[in-house]
């Protein structure tokens, strides 16, 4: 299909296009948002060492993805968007997910204990946007788009550990750092860069699962990667609520909750955007019911996610790319895309070749996708006047939140409730961010001087 602008939409929101258009449009959605889908449960398990569950864990997102996605198009009783608005693991709750798994880990439990843990945090932080949803009015007035410039941009940086020590070999690799490694990470990133500077906008939108895919082959020279895993995994993977139990710590379901509050607002930016390029209102009633709709859906797909084994959802902005590029809007191709993603998470050997990505390959990848969530807050924040106040609450925020990551030890003499929430760069840097922006006021424009009148330059004239 020919590149078009959103004014020239080959199929409106409302269309209904043929089986074969609409397949089509469908594989490049699932093509953008399907390296970012898996990859948060490939961190994660391989952080937190959870081995033979990441398979099934990664059917449970891509399903519970189609899922999502399918509700965010139908909008059944005003609950989702009504527009291709898909839905997939999101990154921003990935680092306070990991701390929660290590003081499930800490506490001396095994991958069942970490999960349950993991999936009943999420589940009751759901709830937070599910609230959050119907006072998205009043969330602004809090929320601003400083704040959520500054924990975006903590969490991408944050990130960027995660991807960088996956690329030298993953978290305590008997050959970490190994030159081969360091190889194999660099021309996963190389190429994702090549082509993502290429003309073509397919190739483009494509960059990440082609570098993968160029890291997985030269990875099997290497002799990187055995499938002996593969013949001890189920034909079919079968939703089960609740499979590893249901627990809950508040160190661990207060920094999850604040990333819902941020992510409310996150979405409403990405609803927007999509709005745009589908040639939707982005003012009046329907429009914020719409926006409304969407993160309500928001919730109760995290919701979904949780009580089916899965990380919280968030709507994906790349998708909207799609949209512009291809010219289709139509929600009923977003049935298509559900449908895809539902098919390919039923078979758990999906999960299990992608577990045997090697960490170099997945660190060069995931390297550049954390890079970019920084660069979003820092876009965010650049929209900004920057005056002295926000300055201000941006230096105490970036230096309270990564300074918590930095230097861990500083609460080590703190109570252990204190370490687990404070010691989170996205928990201390976000709660600065919110608290400075409603305790320190907005500083007032200075007047400007009237122009003087042509008797007082005459008096002005004589006094000199």
């Amino acid at each position: 299909m020919a590149e078009q602008q959103p004014s020239e939409l080959l199929y409106p929101l409302d269309a209904k296009p043929g089986a074969m258009e609409s397949t089509f449009a469908a594989i490049q959605h699932v093509l953008a948002s399907f390296v970012g889908i898996i990859t948060p449960t490939l961190i994660v398990g391989g952080v937190l060492g959870l081995g033979e569950h990441i398979p099934y864990l990664i059917s449970m997102a891509l399903m519970v993805s189609g899922v999502a996605t399918f509700l965010q198009a139908r909008r059944p009783l005003g609950i989702g968007t009504g527009m291709i608005c898909v839905q997939g693991t999101s990154f921003a709750f990935l680092s306070s997910v990991l701390a929660a798994g290590f003081i499930a880990k800490g506490q001396g439990g095994g991958p069942e204990e970490i999960l349950s843990l993991i999936f009943g945090v999420c589940f009751l932080g759901a709830f937070v946007e599910i609230f959050l949803s119907q006072f998205l009015h009043k969330l602004k007035a809090v929320i601003t788009p400083l704040v959520t410039g500054i924990v975006i941009t903590i969490i991408g940086v944050s990130l960027i550990k995660v991807g960088m020590t996956d690329l030298a070999g993953g978290f305590k690799a008997p050959d970490f750092g190994a030159p081969g490694n360091l190889a194999l990470g660099g021309l996963v990133l190389v190429s994702i860069i090549v082509m993502n500077r290429s003309s073509n906008s397919w190739i483009r939108l494509s960059s990440i699962v082609l570098g993968l895919l160029i890291g997985f082959v030269v990875a099997a020279f290497m002799g990187k990667i055995s499938f002996a895993n593969l013949a001890t995994l189920p034909v079919v993977s079968i939703p089960v609520p609740f499979k590893y139990g249901f627990s809950f710590d508040w160190a661990a379901f207060l920094p999850i909750a604040l990333i819902y509050l941020i992510t409310a607002i996150e979405s409403t930016g990405d609803i927007t955007a999509n709005c745009i390029v589908s040639r939707q209102p982005i003012k009046g009633e329907g429009y914020l019911q719409r926006v409304k709709g969407g993160v309500l859906a928001d919730g109760l797909n995290s919701l979904l996610a949780a009580f089916f084994n899965s990380m919280p959802n968030t709507t994906f902005s790349q998708n909207n790319g799609v949209i512009q590029l291809t010219g289709v809007a139509s929600r009923h191709v977003g049935y298509y895309i559900a449908a895809i993603l539902f098919v390919l998470g039923m078979f758990p050997i999906i999960g299990g070749v992608l577990q045997n990505i090697p960490k170099p390959v997945l660190g060069g990848a995931t390297l550049v996708m954390f890079g970019t969530v920084a660069a979003a807050g820092i876009k965010i924040l650049a929209t900004e006047q920057l005056d002295r106040r926000k300055m201000l609450i941006m230096a105490v925020s970036f230096g309270m939140g990564l300074g918590a990551m930095m230097v861990p030890d500083m609460l080590s003499q703190m109570p252990k409730l204190v370490q687990s929430i404070f010691g989170s760069a996205i928990t201390t840097g976000g709660l600065s961010a919110i608290l400075l922006s409603v305790l320190l006021p907005e500083e007032k424009p200075l007047a400007t001087p009237a122009e003087p009148t042509a008797h007082e330059e005459t008096r002005n004239s004589i006094t000199a």
